[in-house]
């Protein structure tokens, strides 16, 4: 497993003052120590944490820390490709911010696809707890008739553009690592062309991770989506963590899988 680990978490301060955004406590334990006891509970004991913003912090942790130097320039998929000496032939990339359930990796690590993209597809209630206006955050995610994702993380102007949602939690097997990294190379090579990546509006160095999935799928790249039903919460605000304390509290997260 590659956790992203690297960022500060401005929307969390002042509790990320100290600490990067993967220790901000919930419920008196930090996420990354929630990652770590799910990824081994669900069999997975290899874990490479990617840091930056306050990367000593990490010490300590059952993990094999790596550095993003330039983690306050550049973004998710730059974060991850600081770890890709550690693909090998397969690995679970996780977001640093989310919390979720033993059951929903062990489905994500059964799933046999070379690209699994974890989805929720009980995410409107949950966003409405989070959210004022659920659409203003919500991004797009279509499944075709072949149960392959055709669109990710587009801004959405209808709940109808929304089947689920991604949570940041995706699997590459065999061909699927190939994909990843010659899509990786291809945007390295269309900056170099003084191309944008993918034909978007971010940088290399900004990119997404829905940026780079969704330039997968444009290469013709499969990606299936491995539905959930809950059994998450991300901690990206103050209020985020709040929410996600009192669905903790009351039991409420589910099993998702």
């Amino acid at each position: 497993m590659i956790i992203l680990a690297a960022g500060q978490g401005t929307r969390l301060r002042p509790l990320t003052d100290d600490r990067p955004k993967c220790l901000v406590e919930l419920n008196g334990r930090p996420l990354l120590a929630r990652t770590i006891e799910t990824a081994k509970t669900a069999g997975v004991t290899d874990i490479v944490a990617i840091g930056g913003y306050k990367i000593e912090c990490l010490a300590g942790y059952d993990v094999t820390v790596v550095a993003n130097p330039d983690f306050a320039s550049t973004n998710m998929v730059r974060t991850l490709f600081c770890a890709e000496s550690y693909f090998g032939t397969g690995f679970v990339m996780s977001y640093g911010d989310i919390v979720y359930t033993p059951d929903v990796l062990r489905k994500l690590l059964a799933d046999p696809a070379p690209i699994s993209v974890t989805v929720d597809r009980g995410w409107r209630a949950y966003w409405e707890q989070r959210f004022e206006d659920p659409l203003g955050d919500a991004e797009t995610l279509l499944i075709d008739a072949q149960d392959y994702i055709k669109e990710i993380g587009q801004k959405a102007t209808s709940l109808d553009a929304i089947e689920a949602q991604y949570i940041g939690l995706v699997a590459f097997r065999g061909s699927g690592v190939q994909s990843l990294t010659d899509a990786y190379r291809a945007a390295q090579q269309q900056e170099r062309d003084g191309q944008s990546p993918f034909n978007g509006a971010r940088s290399l160095d900004k990119l997404y991770m829905t940026d780079l999935l969704q330039g997968m799928i444009g290469r013709g790249d499969k990606l299936k989506p491995m539905t959930i039903d809950r059994g998450w919460v991300e901690i990206d605000s103050v209020s985020d963590l709040a929410v996600a304390e009192q669905i903790m509290r009351d039991g409420n997260l589910g099993e998702g899988a």
